[in-house]
């Protein structure tokens, strides 16, 4: 993974948030906070981004539940607390790899679509461990390979038929690169997980249209970086592109793709 692989920045958390978040996101986030419902501990959320999953578990936990929600991009989590406002939440810009918490402080640790990011996956999940108590919870998603999840593969495959000398590969190198069960059993093991539960969901991913979904993954993912890198001044004529294509599969107006994700619960 190279630093444009987290390199949320500029117009990236708007975009992002805009048209990533509803389709991509809101519906595992959805799912996420369901699996902590009526939760009334300590909370930690790493990975938060713009909150979509934040925004689900206000309503999801219990009463007495805190929520500490941290992103290691300052932009993204600026754009989390302008969407959110609710007492029980504090947010704090935070690596995952090395979180600035005391041992056993929380009871649980979620991450939506994070661990992807982590260029050390095995200090992520040792810190994770560290800060839960003994029986918390460690419950994160990440996405299934591109072909379950095909709005993305159909834009992965149009941008990089428009580049073959050099096909952009942003999508399958992070955030489709990491579904492998048995290394993410191994590496909780390792880290100190003494049970791992995985769960695979499949998600409808509705988008208000292909061009909204051209421009959140073209325009609102580092794949924009790849984009502009190969071909500077040309990001809108790609995301027109991809527009088309995205039309030809899925048709006019709202469209509905089929996402797969893999939902991990590691027991401290």
């Amino acid at each position: 993974m190279n630093d444009g692989d987290r390199a949320f920045v500029g117009s990236i958390p708007e975009i992002y948030d805009r048209y990533m978040g509803p389709t991509f996101f809101e519906p595992y986030a959805l799912d996420l906070a369901r699996r902590l419902t009526g939760f009334d501990g300590a909370l930690l959320e790493t990975a938060a981004g713009t909150g979509r999953v934040t925004r689900a578990l206000v309503h999801a936990l219990g009463p007495g539940a805190t929520i500490m929600a941290t992103d290691l991009n300052e932009p993204m989590l600026a754009r989390a607390g302008e969407n959110i406002r609710a007492t029980n939440i504090q947010w704090r810009q935070a690596d995952a790899q090395a979180l600035p918490f005391e041992d056993d402080r929380f009871d649980a640790v979620v991450c939506q679509f994070g661990v992807m990011f982590f260029p050390d996956k095995a200090a992520a999940y040792a810190e994770s461990r560290r800060v839960l108590r003994p029986g918390g919870r460690f419950v994160f998603n990440v996405w299934d390979g591109l072909d379950l999840n095909d709005i993305s593969k159909v834009v992965h495959e149009t941008v990089a038929s428009l580049f073959p000398d050099d096909p952009p590969a942003f999508f399958a190198r992070v955030p489709f690169g990491y579904c492998d069960e048995a290394r993410i059993r191994g590496e909780l093991a390792e880290a100190g997980f003494s049970s791992v539960e995985v769960e695979r969901v499949a998600l409808e991913t509705p988008a208000a249209s292909a061009a909204d979904a051209a421009m959140g993954l073209c325009t609102g993912t580092p794949l924009r970086n790849e984009i502009e890198g190969r071909r500077p001044g040309g990001l809108q004529a790609v995301v027109q592109t991809v527009t088309e294509i995205l039309f030809r599969e899925f048709g006019h107006g709202a469209i509905v793709g089929r996402g797969q994700a893999l939902v991990v619960t590691a027991t401290a």
